[in-house]
């Protein structure tokens, strides 16, 4: 399907806008939408926080008449109610002409439907239009209602030469400011942070969101994220510094007679205590990605030392991986990036680098594995 010049324009302009909604209306997707009558934008709008209106009905209350008008909308206009009202009636009661859609929406209860919607009622829908961008900035939400799972990103803060931490277990800070900053943006636009027993006894962290909503230029208040301990033994003290922070606090453990007898301790302290399959007498992380799947989490960042952040790769759950890399020699004493035992050459995983920045003195390194992973 062709698309015109200013087809593409105010997509582009859609895209803008569904952005401004990415650290604020998880579990809903970022949506934005583009009204438009005789080539000029006469409305706009993008989702906001759940409950809160779609972005088809921000930018319908800001249009005194879209008759004839087309919009474009970067994800297909829901056609169930919720909380709110299915976005696809209130186009067809507007009596737009045209609906423009970067990509299908993969939750079940709309799947197409929204289209059918629309055609049904006589408007023309014309879908595809930058959808890989599009998929893109939703890739949580995507792959949650795709595959039942997180989109998992691994962030990792290392030496020029691969190492977190000294071998001490010291690692605070291995970056600048600009570079930790950087890293509350991350946590920021995640539902969940998953991090180890091993870094809460270490390093008692409170993993919150430190930022605010006009550090990343956004309207609505930045939430904070779900915080997830890893903790097959049940050993985190009540005490945790976590437990005195705004948010959730949910630690993952297997089932046994000794977390059974440590869980009350911890649920009076404020902790969700869930118990999970046991693999190779640890916490199983794909049974935890599906419990997180369920609580509607479409992203999370895992923030842990080399175990469990080489067990998210060992096991193949890795969608992303980050890296800052401060200019600094640790030495070969010092702890690496991953526990991840890998014997030859052949045997490496490749990934693919989707960006490269300089934040503050060090450089940030978005990577993906490759599709063979």
């Amino acid at each position: 399907m062709s698309f015109s010049v200013i087809d593409r324009e105010m997509m582009s302009r859609a895209l803008q806008l569904a952005a401004k909604g990415r650290y604020t209306t998880s579990p809903n997707p970022a949506v934005g939408c583009v009204i438009v009558a005789d080539g000029e934008i006469v409305g706009e709008g993008y989702t906001r926080p759940a409950g809160g209106n779609h972005a088809e009905i921000e930018a319908l209350q800001s249009v005194a008449d879209a008759q004839g008008s087309t919009a474009y909308v970067t994800l297909e206009p829901c056609s169930h109610s919720g909380k709110t009202g299915p976005c696809a009636s209130a186009l067809i009661d507007a009596a737009v002409a045209r609906v423009v859609i970067a990509c299908e929406d993969p939750n079940p209860e709309v799947a197409g439907k929204g289209i059918k919607l629309l055609q049904d009622a006589g408007i023309e829908v014309a879908c595809g239009l930058f959808e890989d961008q599009a998929r893109d900035l939703n890739k949580g939400f995507i792959k949650r209602h795709e595959q039942g799972l997180p989109w998992v990103l691994v962030k990792m803060a290392a030496s020029l030469d691969g190492r977190t931490a000294m071998a001490s277990g010291q690692s605070q800070w291995i970056t600048t400011p600009a570079a930790r900053k950087d890293v509350q943006r991350l946590r920021a636009a995640s539902c969940a942070i998953i991090t180890g027993i091993g870094t809460q006894l270490m390093d008692d962290p409170s993993l919150t969101v430190r930022i605010t909503n006009e550090d990343v230029g956004v309207e609505d208040s930045l939430r904070q994220p779900l915080r997830v301990v890893v903790d097959s033994k049940l050993q985190m003290s009540p005490e945790a510094r976590m437990f005195a922070q705004p948010g959730s606090v949910l630690v993952a453990t297997i089932d046994g007679d000794e977390q059974r007898n440590k869980a009350e301790a911890l649920k009076q302290a404020g902790a969700d205590i869930v118990f999970l399959p046991a693999r190779d007498g640890h916490v199983d992380l794909h049974a935890l990605l599906v419990e997180l799947a369920e609580r509607e989490c479409n992203s999370v960042m895992v923030e842990a030392g080399a175990g469990l952040a080489g067990a998210f790769v060992a096991e193949g759950l890795l969608d992303e991986l980050v890296c800052y890399w401060a200019p600094k020699l640790f030495g070969s004493d010092a702890r690496p990036m991953f526990g991840l035992p890998i014997k030859t050459i052949d045997a490496h995983l490749a990934l693919s680098v989707q960006d490269i920045r300089q934040i503050g003195e060090d450089i940030r390194v978005t990577l993906y594995p490759d599709k063979d992973y």
